[in-house]
């Protein structure tokens, strides 16, 4: 998925700094991604670690997440992908709100890759809904679905608004790919919840850290996602479609250090790693300011390219040359 601000191509740099700083046998600590995304750092050390705690507010990325590490065990899985490959399109939530041809005249899919998900979200539903599939393999059909609907959706890179016309891989069939997990011998946890209260009430040995950087709400940008994954009755907002979000503090300047300073105080962990960059509403000195407060900080730094979606075509790209902080706290 293209994702806004994903770890993918800084997975490598995050995993060796976190296992050069702490300099023990992961394999029998508790890693937490408290602001998971799509799961990217979680994934790479779900083979490393005894437990991943992994967290995120949105609805999404929970589906996304619970799938990718909570699901532990390989599921003979391809007569359900293929039933729902199979399906015959309907004109559902989707297809109306947001789809060609639909009532809501907003431009997300094609009007073929919108009935066709109503079709597949609707008879995933069913199958839980008349218990022909575990709780494990619901999210492991839904996490397909939400991975294989964002291959097709007509937009730049996110959901804040869609393309005029269909772009080349808006036009395509959409297909059920599987969304694959990494097995694991050990059991992992996911939540949905916000952050500075979930902090509250879990503890382990590694917290890494990644927050919005600037004013974006997710919550806003990836709104479709949601709807997809709850596929719940609402009335659509405005010309996007928008749905009720939540608003995070770490997108507001005036919320951001106070909800950052109380989420490391009440972080019941040896060692805390933050990901954040030179864009970010926080300045590099404040953050040091904040985890210095709480033990031994220290950081590092690495330059990459960081790639933003061009206005017409999702996968265009333009690079531009970023600072990625990993800001470093062994809390005493």
């Amino acid at each position: 998925m293209n994702y806004i601000g994903s770890k993918h191509t800084l997975s490598k740099f995050i995993k060796n700094s976190i296992i050069d700083t702490v300099d023990l046998d992961i394999s029998k600590l508790i890693f937490c991604d408290l602001f998971a995304g799509t799961g990217s750092v979680g994934r790479t050390f779900k083979p490393l670690v005894k437990k991943i705690i992994a967290n995120d507010v949105e609805y999404y990325s929970y589906v996304l997440n619970r799938n990718y590490i909570g699901n532990n065990k390989a599921y003979d899985y391809s007569n359900f992908i293929d039933t729902l490959n199979n399906l015959e399109g309907v004109e559902g939530f989707i297809f109306q709100n947001y789809s060609e041809g639909g009532s809501g005249n907003r431009l997300y899919f094609s009007k073929d890759n919108g009935k066709k998900i109503d079709a597949v979200r609707q008879k995933i539903e069913e199958w839980k809904h008349y218990n022909k599939i575990t709780e494990d393999l619901y999210f492991y059909l839904l996490a397909s679905l939400i991975e294989s609907a964002d291959k097709v959706a007509n937009t730049a890179s996110v959901y804040g608004a869609y393309l005029k016309s269909l772009k080349k891989s808006a036009q395509k069939k959409i297909q059920i790919t599987p969304a694959f997990f990494s097995e694991s011998k050990h059991t992992h946890q996911v939540f949905n919840e916000d952050s500075n209260q979930l902090i509250t009430k879990i503890k382990g040995d590694i917290l890494y850290l990644d927050p919005p950087y600037n004013s974006r709400q997710y919550g806003a940008n990836y709104h479709i996602l949601t709807t997809i994954a709850k596929y719940d009755d609402f009335e659509p907002k405005g010309k996007t479609g928008l749905r009720a979000y939540y608003k995070s503090s770490y997108c507001k300047k005036n919320e951001v250090k106070k909800s950052f300073e109380e989420l490391i105080k009440n972080a019941n962990f040896r060692y805390i790693f933050l990901s954040y960059n030179n864009e970010g509403l926080m300045t590099e000195n404040e953050v040091s300011t904040i985890m210095s407060t709480y033990g031994k900080y220290s950081l590092k730094k690495v330059n990459y390219q960081r790639f933003k979606a061009d206005k017409t075509e999702n996968r265009n790209h333009k690079a531009t040359e970023t600072v990625e902080y990993l800001h470093i706290l062994e809390k005493q």
